[in-house]
Order: C-alpha cells, then structure tokens, then sequence
C-alpha cells in the first residue's frame, strides 16, 4: 500500500473518530438537560391536575386531523382511542385519502356514516373531495372522503373543514391515550406565545389493546421491533426532551402534533410535494415566525402519549427509514439559508446545523468509517490504537447513550414494569449496535443516493393490526 494512500486513511480515520466524539457529545449533552428537564417536569406534575388547569385556563376547541390510506386493519381500533379522549371540547376529521382497500367502508358500517354539509373556512389545495360524512353514533366524529393524493394533501383537506383555533395531526395507525390531549394541549395554556407542540410516540407492538385502548404495555416479540423501543426512547426522552429545554425544537413528529391553525393556513399548510411533510411544517413555521418577528414558541411534551405499530420486518424498515431519510434531505435543502444563519437565533445556530452536519451527512460518514476498518483489518494495516478508539467513540459511546435513555424511561415514566421487560431494554440497548444500528445506517445512506437520483415515492407500510389479549 502507497504512503499516500496511508497518509489518507490516516487522515480519514481521524475525522471519523472527532465526528464521532462531536456527535456522541451532542447527545450527551442533550440526554443530560434531559435528566434535569424531567426531573423538574416529574415534580412539576405531582403538584399541578391536569383537569383542574384545563378547568382553570379553559379549553381552546381541537380538531383531531387523521389521515387514512388503506388503514382497514387499524382504523377501527385507532378511531376508538380518539373517541376515548378526556377531552370537553373537540372533533375528529378521519381524511379518507382515496384508499383502495375497505377502510371507507369499515368506517361506514362502525359508525353509521351519513352524508352531511360541512364547509371549508381555508382554500388550500387539495385533490377533489368527494364527499363529507358525520357519524349517526358519535357526533364528534366526521369521515371526508376524497381523491388520492398522499399524507400531505390528505391532511391539508383537513386542514380546510378545520373548524377550531388548535388542530391536532396523529396517524391513522396510532392508538392515543385517553388523557393524551389534555397533556399536549398544556404548553397553550400555559404560553400564549405557543405555536405548536408535541407528544411521544411510543411504540404498541406487543402490547395488548382493546376497544381503542392499551391495556398492557409489553416489549414487542419481533426482534426489529424490540430494537425500535430503544431506538424511539433515546429519540424522543434523551434528544427532544433536551432539545426542548434548550429551546431548539425543530421537528415535531407527524404521528402526533399539536398547531395554532390560523399560522398553518398562514404559511400554506403541509408542503404536498414534501417527503418529509411533518419536519418540513416545523422548519417552516419556525422560518415564518422568524421573518415575520412573531413571537412564538414550539415545544415537546413528554408524557402525552401516542402508540405506533412499527415495522416488524427488514424490508419494511428499509423503506421506512429511507424516506424518513429523504424526507430529512430535501427539508435541508429547501430551507437552506437557515445554516449558521444568526437571524434565526439558535434554531439557525444549533438546531438546523445539528440536523445538517449529524443526521444527514451522518450515514455517509459512519459507513464510510466502517469500511475504512474492515479494510485496514484485512489488509493488516489497521492500527489497534485507532480500532479500540473507534469501537469505544463509535459503539461503546452509544451504547451507553441508550441505557441513559432507558435509564429515563425508568426514572420518569416507567410504562414497562416487569422486570424482565426492564433486564431486556438494558441488554437491546447494548445490542443493538452489534447489526441493528449498521443496518439503520445502511438503509439511510440508501436514501441518501436515492434521493440524489431523484426517487420521491413514499413506499408500502404493511399493517398487521393491533394485538389483543
């Protein structure tokens, strides 16, 4: 091997380990505002009822927004925990986004659907609405029937028969906790300078529902599912926790959203042409406030709670995770001049160059660096300095990331209380960098390149349903 080739794998290999250092820090230093945040947060609610605030600050009316294409296997149950809400003032906008399955008709015959006027107080476009129904059996609850044309689209029609100041955004497949609206709506009472907030998503593989309810909360028996419960803890309790408490949250997740409806219609409602729709609204909304010196605040709320079914199969996870990856990139793109740019503060400062430089350059640099090793171990160049300080920066360094965030789930929440449940998180927490976190890795630099030669589809989700006892 030349010298120079040597000279710039030594060069590389010593970017990739400060990379690595910066990035770990990075959520060291979130998961650590986050240990106090909910320290302070867990004292906070032994001290405050959340019936009596709302009782108190009054509530503002929602409407719950719930985009559905071919959800027949989860609609029924999904719709069953919004109609559960310990909520005095709100409805439910179920947008049936032109599915080819019988989620229409599910709907139908589940609650007595009737053709009723409703009219439109925004004129976002939408693809054509073909008609608007009103549940004989719960008057709250209203189906819009419309021609296919994705999440965004669906959700915007939404948007337009919106009727009340605050709209909520969950997904058709989610299962949400009856006093989760409550709990998210809080950050409105208790700021006027509120634009939007956001709960946890949790993930409900495994756990026994029914009637619309989580009845037990138990670790998934899927392997790839049982990675995402860490995965999904250490991303919302150690990174948005954190980021919330230093006031730079910059995404608030599409599975469960609360917004100001009057600067969603304001700024044009979800992007249609956007993979990423629920990052890209955030980044927009934070980019509108700014400009415009409206004074605003977007926060995240730790225990409104909304249960997902995630992918339980590699190649559903593949294409998940490479959307949520392009989703990522063309969001950067569109809202470049936010980079380093002081006029937005530290949205411009920290949080979207965290997101530039760690989530999307991120895969190209981790892979890279594994190849780099298992190229120099095969050739026998590989410096046994360097290879102990990768795996120690690399794997050992996030592992410890995720017991912390297991450590806060415990310490705060503690929704899994069996033992063996508990033994098993702290021991996916150090396995998963042992071939899940690689194959993460690997899907997303996979949408990197896919998104370089253009693709824009979202991909198929396969919905098994929830389980019951």
């Amino acid at each position: 091997m030349s010298q120079a080739l040597l000279a710039l794998l030594a060069v590389h290999q010593l970017c990739v380990l400060l990379y690595f250092m910066l990035w770990n820090s990075y959520y060291l230093v979130t998961s650590l505002f986050s240990f106090r945040a909910l320290h302070r947060y867990s004292r906070r609610l032994a001290s405050i009822d959340i019936d009596d605030l709302i009782a108190t600050a009054g509530a503002p009316p929602v409407t719950v927004i719930v985009p559905a294409y071919n959800e027949a296997a989860t609609i029924v149950e999904a719709s069953r925990s919004l109609l559960t809400l310990r909520y005095p003032d709100y409805e439910i906008l179920i947008v049936n986004d032109g599915s080819t399955d019988a989620t229409l008709e599910v709907l139908r015959s589940t609650y007595r659907l009737q053709p009723a006027p409703r009219f439109p107080l925004a004129s976002i476009p939408t693809a054509p609405v073909r008609a608007i129904y009103q549940s004989q059996t719960h008057s709250n609850l209203w189906v819009i029937d419309k021609e296919n044309g994705k999440r965004a689209d669906a959700i915007n029609a939404g948007i337009n028969y919106c009727q009340t100041p605050l709209l909520a955004i969950v997904d058709a497949d989610g299962i949400m906790e009856p006093d989760a609206l409550m709990r998210i709506v809080r950050p409105f009472l208790e700021d006027a300078h509120t634009v939007a907030s956001g709960g946890i998503i949790r993930v409900v593989n495994g756990c026994n529902v029914e009637d619309g309810l989580v009845q037990e909360v138990r670790l998934p028996r899927n392997w790839l599912a049982r990675f995402q419960v860490v995965e999904y803890l250490r991303s919302f309790l150690a990174g948005r926790v954190g980021w919330d408490a230093l006031k730079i949250m910059l995404l608030i997740s599409g599975a469960f959203g609360l917004f100001r409806r009057d600067l969603v219609v304001a700024v044009g409602g979800l992007a249609h042409d956007s993979i990423g729709e629920d990052f890209e609204l955030t980044v927009r909304l934070h980019r509108y406030c700014r400009e415009w010196r409206i004074p605003y605040a977007i926060h995240f709320v730790p225990d409104p709670v909304a249960w997902t079914e995630v992918p339980e199969t590699v190649a559903v996870l593949g294409r998940q995770r490479n959307r949520w990856q392009r989703g990522l990139i063309d969001t950067l793109r569109r809202h470049l001049r936010l980079l380093l740019n002081p006029r937005y503060g530290r949205i411009g400062l920290l949080a979207f160059p965290y997101f530039f430089f760690f989530e999307m350059l991120g895969p190209l640099v981790e892979f890279s660096g594994y190849i780099v090793v298992l190229f120099l171990l095969m050739t026998g160049w590989a410096s046994l300095t360097y290879f102990w300080a990768f795996l120690m920066v690399a794997l050992l360094f996030g592992a410890i990331l995720s017991l912390a965030a297991v450590g806060l789930e415990e310490l705060s929440f503690r929704r899994y209380t069996r033992l063996q449940d508990l033994l098993w998180l702290l021991a996916l927490s150090l396995l998963e960098n042992l071939g899940y976190r690689q194959l993460i890795t690997y899907y997303r630099l996979q949408g990197t390149l896919d998104y370089l030669r253009g693709q824009t589809g979202w991909g198929h989700m396969e919905r098994k349903g929830f389980q019951k006892a």
